[in-house]
């Protein structure tokens, strides 16, 4: 990636945004007829009734569940690799983090879809939502089935706001690059203005979109360790053997990132060929991630090997002999392949010819997936298969509209990312230029005078400076704030740039407050709807009272998550002045790209002064804007 220049990112990652081939269509098509079978089996589902597929007594949630469960892992690794890695500072993450961003919301728009299919009747899904009734009818928010409907939900608008957010300086990218080759008319140029909201990349953007992107990172990963636990307890509070574990959730949240760090292999490794990416996505960023799930694949065999100790530690005779016929009644082969599947085959990944060899790691990838998908088939199916009662005992096998249903799902979420790879670029910029950057700016320190600058965007008058390089840039700006004349400087880059925030005396970005603002609301929301409607009929369900604090946690933590980013982006929006289509006159299209500016707020006595001031510091080009 050091051999690589600012305007070589912006052809590799902005190249595959022009018009695919004749292959691409055939596989989009070939996707979208999959699709459309999908939702025809779906549709014939409901009007055949359930009966048509292989759920009865006693398995009563099946392959419709394993796919939730499913989905919503694979979207863990997304928010693992944009949210955590980037609190800790982590360079590898750069390039893979907005594909795997993309895929964390595509999969969780497909486990959303499997509740319903799985509710038969889709049309009564509006008496989980929590809205005024005259009839006095609330959810009940004591059940995990509720907690599930608002941590994925809350999951999916985060993750979707999340991925948005990062996509802003990369589509006014591209939003220059389509003005420049074919006009502001081009559909493309039109959708891409659209999309970017303005945004310019000068110094007071930055500064507000860096502090606010970490704040996302922060309010998602909790959430991203909350969601999957959510989800294993829909099995866990369950009294049957081989569901009733306290162990589910950290087990569920480790299997979820270890397939979903499978699947971005599965996915990123042919896209890496297919767009011709090999320049920004480099092997080594593939064996980082090959590296993370082996450390996902070591804590996934030792879950494995506690399972059955804590069946016999526990003296319970019947989680017990539920463990013994799992590993030698009719589920065997699948329950052994597990151990094949998900743990020997990644565990190859310890030797470097394999974690670097990117045909071996797609086929350990796929192999994964597989072997994940089936683990969720086998946990969900034989503990209703072989509860207590031998009279309850029966075989599950699934029928061909969930077979038929199951593929569609893989349709429906390849669809959307197949989508994606054409839309928008599949790779972050801004953080690869921001590594270049950073890689180019060792050694240089800024000293930054003494005096306040008014820093904000909307200057319409004065001096701009274009200069090469950021070196350059902070150069001139250094130079400029030493001269001590002008106090009202705005920079223009490509990349966020700490030194030029250090330069402008720059203050700490308020939108802390609003995301502090929103978590408080949202913690007291989640607690008071939870209360308020349970003591609308003050029922006792469970044996428990009407107000129980502790399962109302959940509802508070995810209020607290959703409404904290929600503010968090409303102020970002807010403080960048996003949403102005038209751009400032100081601004250039190159800025964008490998340019970067410093311009001065000036009125026309003092433009003279101002370019000198600007000429002296061997800028590129210098502009009066009028």
């Amino acid at each position: 990636m050091s051999q690589l220049d600012y305007k070589e990112v912006n052809r590799v990652v902005l190249d595959p945004l022009e018009p695919p081939g004749k292959a691409y269509w055939k596989a989009w098509w070939a996707l979208s007829l999959g699709v459309a079978c999908f939702f025809i089996v779906w549709v014939y589902q409901v009007k055949a009734g359930m009966g048509i597929a292989g759920i009865s007594h006693p398995v009563g949630w099946a392959v419709y569940i394993a796919n939730f469960v499913f989905w919503v892992g694979i979207a863990h690794s997304g928010t693992l690799i944009s949210a955590i890695l980037h609190l800790v500072r982590s360079k590898w993450r750069t390039a893979v983090s907005r594909s795997a961003e993309a895929m964390t919301v595509f999969a969780v728009m497909t486990a959303g879809l499997f509740p319903l299919i799985h509710l038969g009747r889709v049309w009564v899904f509006y008496y989980i939502m929590p809205y005024p009734s005259e009839r006095q009818l609330w959810p009940d928010f004591l059940s995990p089935l509720v907690w599930d409907v608002v941590a994925v939900t809350t999951y999916l608008i985060v993750s979707a706001t999340f991925w948005y957010v990062g996509l802003w300086p990369d589509l006014a990218a591209a939003r220059d690059r389509y003005h420049q080759l074919h006009g502001p008319d081009h559909f493309r140029s039109r959708l891409y203005r659209r999309l970017a909201l303005g945004w310019q990349g000068s110094s007071g953007q930055w500064r507000h979109y860096g502090r606010s992107y970490l704040y996302f990172a922060a309010l998602a990963t909790p959430l991203v360790i909350s969601v999957h636990s959510v989800v294993s307890w829909d099995f866990a509070v369950a009294n049957l053997p081989g569901w009733h574990s306290t162990i589910f959730a950290p087990y569920f949240v480790a299997g979820a990132i270890h397939s979903g760090l499978a699947m971005v292999l599965t996915l990123l490794i042919p896209m890496r060929r297919l767009l011709h990416l090999e320049k920004v996505l480099a092997v080594r960023q593939f064996e980082s991630l090959a590296l993370t799930m082996l450390v996902t694949t070591s804590i996934l065999a030792y879950t494995y090997l506690l399972e059955p100790f804590f069946a016999w530690y526990s003296g319970d005779k019947f989680e017990w002999q539920y463990t013994l016929w799992r590993m030698g009644g009719w589920p065997a082969a699948a329950h052994w392949l597990l151990w094949v599947l998900n743990i020997l085959v990644p565990l190859t990944i310890i030797f470097k010819k394999v974690r670097t060899n990117l045909k071996a790691l797609f086929a350990i990838s796929l192999l994964v997936n597989v072997g994940m998908w089936l683990e969720r088939v086998e946990l969900i199916v034989t503990a209703e298969a072989h509860d207590f009662m031998p009279h309850n005992w029966g075989l599950y096998w699934p029928r061909w509209p969930e077979v038929a249903i199951t593929l569609g799902g893989f349709c429906f979420f390849l669809w959307w990312f197949f989508g994606f790879s054409r839309t928008v670029p599949t790779v972050a910029m801004s953080d690869v230029k921001e590594e270049l950057a950073q890689e180019q700016l060792k050694g240089w320190k800024a000293t930054p005078p003494k005096g306040d600058v008014v820093e904000k965007t909307g200057f319409t008058a004065g001096v701009l400076a274009v200069y090469q390089s950021a070196r350059d840039m902070l150069s001139g700006l250094q130079a400029v704030r030493q001269e001590g004349r002008f106090g009202k400087l705005q920079t223009f880059s490509p990349v966020r740039l700490s030194q030029a925030e250090e330069l402008l005396n720059a203050k700490p970005s308020p939108v802390r407050h609003w995301t502090l603002l929103g978590a408080v609301l949202g913690l007291a929301g989640g607690f008071g709807l939870a209360i308020g409607s349970s003591q609308v009929n003050s029922l006792i369900a469970g044996a428990k009272h009407p107000v129980s604090i502790i399962p109302y946690c959940v509802l508070g933590f995810e209020g607290l998550i959703l409404l904290g980013s929600l503010f968090n982006l409303g102020a970002l929006l807010y403080y960048c002045r996003l949403g102005r289509m038209k751009l400032p006159p100081c601004y250039d299209r190159q800025f964008s790209k490998d340019r970067f500016g410093l311009f001065i707020a000036c009125q026309r006595a003092e433009q003279a002064d101002a370019a000198a001031a600007l000429s002296a510091t061997a800028p590129e080009s210098v502009h009066v804007i009028e």
